[in-house]
C-alpha cells in the first residue's frame, strides 16, 4: 500500500496491484458448454503438462494462473490470444476485489469471533475461554457454533472499491483502500453491480 494525493488535495490510501497482460485462452459458449464465459491466463508456466500445452495451443501462451469469468454474451472483440492490459479499467470505476485472505492459523474465540473475555477479578478463572457452548438437552453441539479454530485463508470479496490510479506503461492499477490477500496474492477485479 501507498498513498497518493487526490484532486481535492487529500491523501488517499491506495493498494497497488500488478496488472500484467491477461490473455484470453479459451471461450465457452452457451451452445457448446451450456453457459457463456471467457478464460483468462497470465504469467508464464515454465513446465506445463502436455494436456495444458494442448489446451493453450490456440492462445499461443502458456499461462501459470488461469481464471474463468462468466459473461452475458460473447462479443466480436473477444478473440482467443488477445491480451487485455491495465487500461481495461479507468480512474473512478467502482470494482469488487476478490482474493484469498491472509491466513491467521488456529485462533481462539476472542480473536476469531470478537467474544468478550471473562473477568480477571473476584475469583474469575476463565479469561479467554468461550464459556458455555450448549445446554443439557439435546446433548450435542449444533453445527456452525462459533468456537476456536482455523481463521483466515478463505475466499473473500471486498465490494465497491474505487479505482484511483491506472498506469498502463508499468502495468499498475491502484485501488483506494485495502484488498484481501497477502503480498504476491492473486486478486480478481470485477465491475461492481
Amino acid at each position: 500500500m501507498t498513498s497518493i494525493i487526490g484532486d481535492n488535495g487529500a491523501a488517499i490510501a491506495v493498494t497497488l496491484l500488478s496488472a500484467t497482460p491477461n490473455t484470453i485462452t479459451h471461450i465457452k459458449t452457451d451452445d457448446a458448454d451450456g453457459y457463456n464465459a471467457i478464460q483468462l491466463g497470465f504469467e508464464e508456466d515454465k513446465n506445463p503438462t502436455k494436456a495444458l500445452r494442448g489446451h493453450f495451443k490456440n492462445a499461443k501462451v502458456l499461462p501459470k494462473i488461469v481464471r474463468e469469468f462468466r459473461t452475458n454474451e460473447i462479443t466480436e472483440d473477444m478473440i482467443i490470444g488477445k491480451a487485455n492490459d491495465a487500461d481495461l479499467f479507468s480512474v473512478g470505476d467502482i470494482v469488487d476485489a476478490t482474493g484469498i485472505s491472509k491466513g491467521k492459523g488456529f485462533a481462539g474465540t476472542i480473536k476469531r469471533h470478537n467474544f468478550h473475555r471473562g473477568r480477571k477479578t473476584h475469583g474469575g478463572r476463565s479469561y479467554r475461554r468461550p464459556g458455555s457452548i450448549g445446554s443439557m438437552y439435546p446433548q450435542r453441539i449444533f453445527p456452525g457454533k462459533k468456537m476456536a479454530g482455523h481463521m483466515g485463508h478463505e475466499r473473500t470479496t471486498v465490494k465497491r472499491l474505487k479505482v484511483a490510479l491506472v498506469d498502463n506503461e508499468i502495468g499498475v492499477i491502484g485501488i483506494a483502500g485495502a484488498v484481501p490477500g497477502p503480498r504476491k496474492g492473486v486478486v480478481l477485479l470485477k465491475e461492481a453491480k
